[in-house]
């Protein structure tokens, strides 16, 4: 195996360490330590973020055709943003079992079946319908700990939602206003650290800051028509 060979396999590897997160998020959740469990996430979040920019400056796909960068993708995605989720959900004690069970099989089966769906982005890079991104469902229910009744109607219609004519923003390859949604992006990410610091029990400056950008990424795609 030549350089370039190791380098592609080493890319592969790279985003294979999402599913070692995944992993070790779920020991955490397991524990109860969510704080910990959404530290997890986030890194493999932000392992899913430059992966692709990397095996593309490296021509991983034309190096490696025998493995597939997309199913890898696919593979360690639906355990960060699916799966995992879906169990700090049904475990949170958010919601009485009656509910919380039930919400978290909504999760992995909506959100399996968005991950099939070949159409999921469109053709200017949003995506189509709620992107499964339950990660950061979850992280919101735990961040503002709403009445039972509210969390099991917000999972419902996120689930919906994931097949609806609506689009949802993709911060990093929509090209509309994306120095701004780049910079939301980051700021974002910098408050969320910040609540998982505090044990997802943050002050108000950080929580609503939290909420009003999440508020800006749905409206931005809410108002666009699906192509």
């Amino acid at each position: 195996m030549d350089f370039a060979s190791i380098r592609a396999f080493t890319v592969h590897v790279f985003t294979a360490t999402g599913a070692a997160l995944a992993f070790l998020a779920l020991i955490l959740a397991t524990g109860g330590h969510w704080a910990g469990m959404f530290f997890c996430l986030g890194m493999a979040a932000l392992v899913d973020g430059l992966d692709g920019p990397i095996a593309r400056a490296f021509e991983v796909e034309r190096v490696l055709p025998r493995w597939s960068g997309d199913t890898l993708d696919l593979v360690v995605d639906f355990t960060t943003y699916v799966f995992v989720p879906a169990f700090a959900i049904a475990a949170s004690g958010l919601m009485p079992p009656v509910l919380a069970i039930p919400a978290g099989i909504v999760v992995v089966i909506s959100g399996a079946l968005y991950f099939a769906d070949r159409e999921m982005k469109t053709e200017d890079n949003y995506f189509r319908g709620f992107p499964a991104v339950w990660n950061v469902a979850a992280f919101y229910l735990y961040l503002l700990e709403p009445p039972d009744w509210i969390a099991a109607l917000s999972v419902v219609v996120l689930a919906a939602l994931s097949f609806a004519p609506i689009k949802f923003l993709h911060p990093l390859r929509v090209q509309q206003w994306r120095p701004l949604n780049i910079a939301l992006l980051a700021i974002w990410a910098i408050l969320a650290f910040m609540a998982v610091i505090e044990d997802l029990s943050p002050a108000i400056y950080v929580t609503i800051p939290l909420c009003l950008i999440a508020v800006y990424f749905f409206l931005v795609g809410l108002l666009r028509r699906t192509a």
